[in-house]
């Protein structure tokens, strides 16, 4: 079955950095375009960042523009979200998705708390 385990969150002071990683399985994951979403307290899911099924192309949402990156590696059937510069408001649990066969699955998410 399809599955997503996101790592690499934790609590990190503001200006600092943080690598996510996703690995997935159950699936041709070359096969298809991956996303990050967050979701913090009290708000909802957004996405983040998207990536095709190559790495050819990234698409970004405005507030994340400039700091985050997103990546992939076919070979470990890994996705990757790269934030930069750290701040408070990022403050969110971070989740990968996929869309496949008409259906979204999603991981457990990572939590990630910036400290002021």
């Amino acid at each position: 079955q399809v599955q997503l385990v996101e790592s690499g969150g934790g609590l990190v002071q503001a200006g600092g950095s943080l690598r996510l990683s996703c690995a997935a399985s159950g699936f041709t994951f070359s096969s298809y375009a991956m996303s990050w979403y967050r979701q913090a307290l009290g708000k909802e899911r957004e996405l983040v960042a998207t990536i095709g099924k190559t790495g050819g192309w990234t698409n970004y949402a405005d507030s994340a523009k400039g700091r985050f990156t997103i990546s992939r590696d076919n070979s470990i059937n890994t996705v990757y979200l790269q934030i930069n510069s750290l701040k408070p408001e990022d403050t969110a649990v971070y989740y990968c998705n996929v869309g496949l066969r008409g259906m979204d699955f999603w991981g457990k998410g990572t939590l990630v708390t910036v400290s002021s």
